[in-house]
C-alpha cells in the first residue's frame, strides 16, 4: 500500500506545534482558574508568543510555496501532461470507484479489491473514477493530467476520467477543497507501473 499522508516533515511539525500550543492554551485556563495566587504574564512572554504565531504562519506558508512551485515545474520539466477535455471513444481500460472521506481517498477496484491511498494504472490507460463523498465536500485533483471535480455527499458522485501519463510513476491527487484540519493531508498517489507506451494516434 503506498503512503501518500505526508506524515513527515513540515506538516508534522506544524500539526505538533499547534497540538502543542492547544495543550499549553487549556493548561494555562486551569492554571488561571484553580491557582490561589493571582499571576501575570510579563510583557515580553505576551511579545513572543504573538512573534511565535507569526513566524509559524510565515514558515507554513513559505514550506508550502517552495513544495507547489518545485512540483509544477517538475511537471513541466517532465512533459507527463495528458489531460483531455472530451470524452473518449470506445470503452474505458479500467475503472475505479473512489470514496473520498475525512481525510483521505478509497479507491475500490471492478474485483472489490482497495487501496487506501493509491490508484494503480498502466502507461496511457483511459481511466473513469467514480466519487463519492460520505461525509463533506471535497475534491478530486490530479494536477499531472490536468484533472479537478468538486464532489459534493450525495448518492449519485460525479465521474470524470483521465488518460494516464505515458511516463510510469507516483502523481500526486489531492483534495482542493477545504474540508477540515485534516485537509492538508488529504492525499494519495496516480500510481503508473509498467513500461512506457507510445500514444495512441
Amino acid at each position: 500500500m503506498e503512503n501518500a499522508l505526508g506524515l513527515g516533515g513540515y506538516q508534522a511539525i506544524m500539526m505538533t506545534v499547534v497540538f502543542a500550543l492547544g495543550l499549553l492554551g487549556i493548561v494555562g485556563l486551569f492554571l488561571a482558574i484553580f491557582w490561589p495566587q493571582r499571576w501575570r504574564l510579563k510583557y515580553r512572554i505576551e511579545v513572543g508568543f504573538v512573534v511565535l504565531l507569526l513566524g509559524l504562519a510565515w514558515y507554513a506558508d513559505a514550506r508550502s510555496t517552495a513544495i507547489f512551485t518545485q512540483y509544477q515545474s517538475a511537471i513541466r520539466e517532465s512533459g507527463v501532461l495528458s489531460g483531455e477535455p472530451t470524452a473518449p471513444t470506445g470503452k474505458f481500460d479500467r475503472e475505479l470507484k473512489v470514496i473520498a472521506f475525512q481525510w483521505g481517498f478509497a479507491f475500490l477496484t471492478a474485483d472489490n479489491k482497495i487501496s487506501r491511498n493509491a490508484a494503480i494504472v498502466k502507461p496511457g490507460e483511459k481511466v473513469l473514477f467514480h466519487i463519492f463523498s460520505n461525509d463533506v465536500i471535497h475534491g478530486f485533483n490530479i494536477p499531472a493530467v490536468g484533472i479537478t471535480s468538486e464532489i459534493e455527499p450525495s448518492q449519485e458522485g460525479s465521474a470524470v476520467w483521465i488518460r494516464a501519463p505515458q511516463k510510469p510513476g507516483k502523481y500526486l491527487i489531492q483534495c482542493l477543497n477545504y474540508c477540515g484540519v485534516g485537509h492538508a493531508q488529504m492525499k494519495a498517489w496516480l500510481v503508473v507501473e509498467g513500461t512506457e507506451e507510445s500514444p495512441e494516434a
